[in-house]
């Protein structure tokens, strides 16, 4: 049997490989970091403090996972930031009913938790 033949019974043999830098991806970068649906329910708080809240409420979920510790976090950098004395709420499913300073009110939503956090006393 000649080698035509045996080419055409066996197969075409696999083309060769070569190193193109077409062929070479980059590595993967990392994925971007998931956004949090923020939605501002109510506040009697200037903008500039509504952000910062926000932005103290990501940071405290991402460092803790227990909704007391989240809570405790953000409570206390509000009293280093704007002295004392700030209360906060985390949690999925709570009601309140709460007397608080003038501009130091604030209730949102981080996804599906919910933050309550004012100034009072």
């Amino acid at each position: 049997m000649s080698e035509d033949s045996k080419k055409n019974i066996l197969g075409a043999p696999p083309p060769a490989r070569h190193n193109n830098s077409d062929d070479i991806k980059p590595p993967l970068s990392p994925p971007p970091a998931p956004t949090k649906k923020i939605i501002i329910k109510s506040a009697d708080m200037l903008p500039d403090m509504q952000k910062e809240a926000v932005d103290v409420a990501v940071k405290a979920f991402e460092k803790y996972n227990v909704e007391k510790d989240v809570a405790e976090q953000i409570k206390k950098e509000f009293d280093k930031r704007h002295g004392p004395t700030w209360h906060c709420i985390v949690g999925r499913n709570f009601g309140s009913y709460v007397t608080h300073e003038t501009n130091h009110f604030v209730y949102f939503y981080l996804d599906q938790k919910a933050v309550l956090l004012f100034k009072s006393g």
